[in-house]
């Protein structure tokens, strides 16, 4: 019976009911089954909303960037990128990978996927190849989309570990001080730093690879059209 909090949740998810009051209902279910009297219940949902309050930010972010595109934001992007000639999807996405390893290894984060990649990193991305070949194969733009979130999840992941101060170091660090054996959180950061260039070095080749890809795919195509013409 202690788990029907857990059942209420999953039957209500499936029918697509409220989040809130299935949430609720569940919570107020689990109380009564716990013997708790209904000012109990109420104060410990009260209680657990403000300790958690800070975790329901996010939901903030996706209408946010959402508004910010149909006001222009991607179009912008587009239209920005399009001026800087020269600029592949390649060497953009190699550069932002750079920046996002960058930032990160000083303990400083840039939003990920839907502060940065969704709403400017992709398009831009994007725009780079629309200016230099046009109209892209909807294969293509799909690639594009994916090599960009990579980007992200690359600089993110491989460089995190730098910044001596990361959970990731800091969980490091305790596990080995709880098997007994003492650790330098900077060397721990030292040692992270490899990993961090020759991630950098493999995706800057992968990036390459991406441009001579549509270049050879655009190229022989606009030739074939020009010849026919």
């Amino acid at each position: 019976m202690e788990l029907v909090g857990i059942l209420i949740i999953i039957i209500g998810f499936a029918m697509k009911l409220d989040t809130i009051a299935v949430v609720v209902t569940a919570g107020i279910a689990t109380g009564l089954v716990a013997d708790m009297n209904i000012m109990e219940i109420l104060s410990t949902l009260g209680e657990g909303f403000m300790t958690n309050r800070t975790t329901c930010l996010f939901m903030l972010t996706v209408p946010i960037i959402g508004l910010c595109e149909r006001y222009g934001l991607k179009a912008k992007a587009v239209m920005l990128i399009k001026k800087a000639k020269g600029l592949s999807t390649g060497k953009l996405l190699s550069g932002y990978t750079f920046i996002r390893e960058a930032t990160i290894a000083m303990g400083v984060t840039l939003g990920g996927h839907p502060q940065f990649v969704r709403p400017l990193v992709s398009p831009m991305a994007e725009g780079a190849a629309i200016a230099k070949y046009g109209e892209l194969d909807e294969e293509d733009l799909d690639k594009i989309k994916a090599y960009s979130a990579a980007s992200d999840n690359i600089g993110n992941f491989c460089a995190q570990n730098v910044f001596m101060a990361n959970s990731g170091i800091l969980l490091i660090a305790s596990t080995l001080e709880g098997l007994e054996m003492n650790v330098d959180t900077l060397q721990l950061a030292k040692a992270a730093i490899p990993i961090a260039i020759i991630s950098l070095v493999l995706w800057i080749g992968q990036n390459i690879l991406l441009d001579r890809k549509l270049h050879k795919k655009y190229s022989s195509r606009r030739d074939n059209v020009g010849g026919a013409a």
